[in-house]
């Protein structure tokens, strides 16, 4: 497990934007989209900031409860500034929970699929979420639409 979160530590560090905006949420869910349809995927894709929806789109498939787990997740990432899936598994190394925090389960999680907007010179702005797949499936859907983005 520690080789996956070294592993997790080095991509946060790596995919940094250098700006975001409206517009470049908008692209990176398209993105998102795109790749969501084209495998068929039943997911929910979110792009927010703390107190604003970028991004939103409920695949077919989806369901009310993959929205859910969306705002939780991106909750998660919000007040951490780490991927979800990386806080998760740094609490399950240490036998620890998000109620250690003081968080509550029915406003916050710590599955894979939210991951933090970082951009050079401001930090975190913004999270990007997929709910619908397995905690590292939807990890690694976010992470190669941010590679596809910062490659455009």
């Amino acid at each position: 497990m520690s080789d996956l979160i070294a592993a997790l530590e080095t991509q946060a560090r790596d995919l940094i934007f250098p700006a975001f905006d409206e517009t470049r949420a908008v692209a990176l869910g398209l993105i998102l989209l795109r790749r969501a349809q084209k495998d068929r995927l039943p997911v929910v894709i979110s792009i927010r900031t703390a107190n604003r929806s970028l991004f939103h789109a409920a695949l077919p498939g989806s369901a009310p409860l993959n929205d859910h787990w969306a705002r939780r997740k991106s909750n998660t990432a919000l007040i951490f500034g780490q991927s979800s899936y990386l806080v998760g598994l740094r609490h399950a190394a240490k036998g620890e929970t998000l109620a250690r925090h003081g968080l509550d389960p029915a406003h916050h999680a710590d599955h894979g699929g939210a991951v933090p907007i970082m951009v050079a010179g401001s930090g975190m702005i913004a999270v990007a979420c997929v709910s619908g797949l397995p905690s590292a499936e939807d990890h690694a859907m976010v992470i190669a639409a941010f590679r596809e983005a910062l490659d455009a």
